[in-house]
């Protein structure tokens, strides 16, 4: 059986060590995920309320004219 844990308090650190050399628990550390670092910081980062309808066709027009603006000249 294998689980995932996210040590909160240092001290189980401690705590894990030792069940380790007791021998009734095995600890092998994973290589940092880059990724998934960048999707954490990224969800912290990110607004809790999604934007409107209006706010996304309103920047959507705002895109189209700069668009049309660029082509028409």
């Amino acid at each position: 059986m294998t689980f995932q844990v996210d040590i909160l308090n240092p001290k189980a650190t401690q705590l894990l060590r030792d069940l380790a050399d007791l021998n009734l628990i095995s600890i092998t550390e994973q290589a940092d995920d880059n990724f998934l670092k960048t999707v954490k910081k990224l969800r912290k980062k990110a607004t809790l309320t999604p934007p409107s309808y209006e706010e996304i066709t309103q920047e959507m027009e705002i895109v189209r004219a700069k668009r049309y603006a660029s082509k028409k000249n």
